[in-house]
């Protein structure tokens, strides 16, 4: 069967179709055209393209260069519009080029659009959240009330989109703003763009390299008029917008041109960790049910969600889904190969449920896992090993369950102690396992780090120390653990909190953070601990010495969630800061050869990212970050303002388009590139 594709469209520039242009037709991962079409004056913009695929369920996408202005127009189709694009046809104009420059850019080389057919796919699926490709007008994601008036994104599109419009409009000392425009959007690491639609390709690479400069070249093609003066001089209307082509635009220059949008539909609320599967569904048990008025005081326990790829919910609203007893779900969320989503309860309970369709593997746990939750207490941390064991850490308890090959049913509480019989864990949270079947579990109280190597006759524990507060773990592609503290290595130690509900933890915990920070103050770091380090010895242990190296100290603020992206760089999701970290890894790449491991290389914040508690990596590159808490006075009292009462937990999960190179999912062990 012939896999024969017409496309209809329009091409649109600077808001006109009385262009001329050479229009063509690519399939991803084809170095060639399967398509063109020569745009003439007389076409008013229209144009037909037929092409043959190599496979019907390969990407599409059409350029367009402008022949009189030097203009590349850019359009990723999503093969989810491919119905509604046969029949009504597509718009290609400068807003299709930055939509799809920014959700495809870690799969461009030039204008060649190649990677893994699933990673390019997610990443095609995700431009019209940005951009109507039908339309060529805005996205319905971007336009609705999460996202329109809570964050800088359509003002950011449009702004870049003008730039696009100025390349092959402005006059006055235009190719001196041209060179400026394509130096400016040279992404880290990578070669300077030759036209319009590479240079939004690098500005969606490293959007935060030169917002300012960006910006006073949108300053320069659309000078700010005088207040009385009309925008444009045959207007006979005073006004003061800018002579802009779209609106609404940026007024000011931004920290990046990150495309950032928000997820919230049928009540997103409080989500705490993020996991994907191998289709790129993200999964994320909720602390708190979104329209409760939650708190640590009281609150109605969240279920697990489940969004598509493009952040679709499938899950039943609010309640998600629900069952074995599941009441409140922590930061346990994690996938399996064995196509399960594992959740973890601040009740102490364990949720299994089928990827297919979110039911519980079961109606009930087995007695024998009963008996060990009841022992073990609130739940935090899921552990998925590279073997298929299941690991799940007993924060109230200071003891971690096993689960030999992910069976509920051979369940068991395992004790991690020392030399001397006394427990090394104190309010852990977090845990991973590397290839080396080795188990690394950060604690909250302690100040260290444990690396345990289980075995039947002679297990093996060692510490490292590091700061209090220890959240997320995340194991490089070379085995190097990361690790997030929610403080800096001298910030006070809080009251311990082991042996207390997970909630009495928070209570007694965050006050503490806060009042010792003051208003001002930033507290945090991060910490990578090598796969061959060696551990504590007793002399480090009597005077909690450690050569490991605080990173970020100073400049990140209670980071909480933290991943590693296919280059080996780290992300990392702060708490009190309200923004995702970018940090330099171990491993030396093109994109951040010019910077020592560790460093924060740029901070992304917006309106619609609040208290975060995760970050991952997706096929396509994106960015999920989890809103876990949006105002933490509501969560601290035990009765908030009526008109607040239902903002203490976090509304949402925000994703950050193209920004990240790619990984494979699920995650379990080691990061892999894509």
């Amino acid at each position: 069967m012939s896999n024969q594709t017409t496309i209809q469209g329009t091409l649109s520039f600077n808001q006109s179709s009385a262009v001329t242009a050479t229009v063509k037709l690519w399939e991803a991962n084809s170095q060639t055209s399967i398509g063109e079409y020569e745009v003439t004056k007389e076409a008013n913009g229209k144009f037909t393209l037929t092409g043959t695929p190599q496979s019907a369920d390969s990407v599409i996408y059409i350029t367009a260069v402008l022949h009189s202005s030097n203009v590349v127009l850019l359009s990723v189709l999503s093969p989810d519009f491919q119905k509604e694009i046969a029949t009504k046809g597509v718009v290609v104009n400068e807003f299709t080029t930055v939509a799809s420059a920014f959700t495809c850019a870690q799969f461009f080389s030039g204008l060649q659009l190649s990677g893994k057919v699933q990673g390019v796919t997610i990443a095609a699926k995700n431009t019209p959240n940005l951009v109507n490709p039908v339309t060529g007008s805005w996205g319905d994601v971007l336009t609705d009330p999460f996202n329109i008036t809570q964050n800088e994104t359509l003002a950011r599109l449009n702004t870049l989109a003008a730039l696009i419009t100025a390349y092959g409009t402005v006059s006055t000392d235009a190719d001196s703003w041209r060179a400026g425009f394509l130096d400016y959007a040279k992404p880290l690491g990578g070669q300077r763009p030759e036209n319009t639609a590479e240079a939004m390709i690098g500005i969606a690479r490293s959007p935060w390299l030169h917002p300012a400069e960006l910006f006073n070249l949108f300053d320069k093609a659309y000078p700010q008029p005088k207040d009385g003066f009309p925008a444009k001089p045959n207007s006979k209307v005073p006004v003061s917008r800018r002579s802009a082509p779209f609106v609404p635009y940026l007024s000011f220059a931004p920290e990046d041109f990150a495309m950032i949008l928000v997820f919230g539909q049928g009540g997103i609320c409080a989500p705490g960790k993020l996991a994907l599967d191998q289709d790129g569904n993200l999964w994320t048990g909720l602390n708190w049910m979104p329209g409760a008025q939650n708190g640590v005081y009281q609150g109605i326990g969240g279920g697990l969600v489940k969004l598509d790829s493009t952040g679709k919910l499938i899950s039943p609203p609010v309640t998600g889904y629900t069952g074995m007893g599941v009441d409140g779900v922590g930061w346990g969320t994690a996938i399996t190969n064995a196509g399960t989503c594992w959740v973890t309860s601040f009740n102490g309970a364990i949720g299994v449920h089928k990827l297919e369709d979110g039911s519980p593997l079961v109606d009930q746990v087995p007695e024998k896992l009963a008996d060990a939750l009841t022992e073990i207490g609130g739940l935090q941390g899921i552990g998925v090993a590279p073997n298929g064991d299941i690991w799940v850490v007993g924060t109230s308890s200071n003891e971690m369950l096993y689960f030999p090959g992910g069976d509920l049913s051979k369940g068991k509480v395992v004790a991690i102690v020392d030399e001397n019989q006394k427990t090394v864990l104190s309010a852990p949270f977090a845990a991973t396992i590397d290839h080396a079947n080795r188990v690394w579990i950060s604690n909250t109280n302690g100040k260290s780090l444990v690396r345990y190597t289980p075995s039947e006759g002679n297990p093996k524990v060692e510490r490292f120390f590091l700061a209090g507060g220890g959240r997320g773990v995340a194991l490089d592609s070379i085995g190097n653990c990361w690790v997030a503290c929610n403080t800096s290595p001298d910030f006070p130690s809080t009251t311990p909190t082991d042996g207390v509900s997970i909630i009495e933890g928070f209570a007694l915990g965050y006050p503490h953070l806060q009042q010792t920070l003051g208003h001002h103050r930033k507290t945090g770091s991060v910490f990578m601990i090598p796969a061959d380090a060696r551990p504590i010895d007793e002399v480090d242990i009597r005077t909690h010495t450690s050569d490991l190296t605080p990173y970020g100290d100073g400049e990140l603020n209670a980071p909480w969630g933290i991943s590693v992206d296919g280059n080996d760089d780290v992300w990392g999701a702060n708490f009190l800061g309200r923004g995702v970290s970018f940090m330099a890894g171990a491993s030396a790449n093109k994109r951040t050869e010019a910077f020592n491991t560790g460093d924060v290389i740029h901070t992304i914040h917006s309106g619609s990212i609040q208290m975060l508690t995760d970050v991952i990596v997706d096929q396509a590159g994106n960015l999920w970050c989890a809103n876990n808490w949006n105002l933490p006075q509501t969560v601290m009292q035990a009765k908030p303002d009526p008109a607040f009462s239902t903002w203490g937990g976090g509304s949402g999960v925000v994703v950050i388009y193209g920004i990240a190179k790619p990984v494979q999912v699920p995650l379990i062990g080691s990061v892999s590139s894509l």
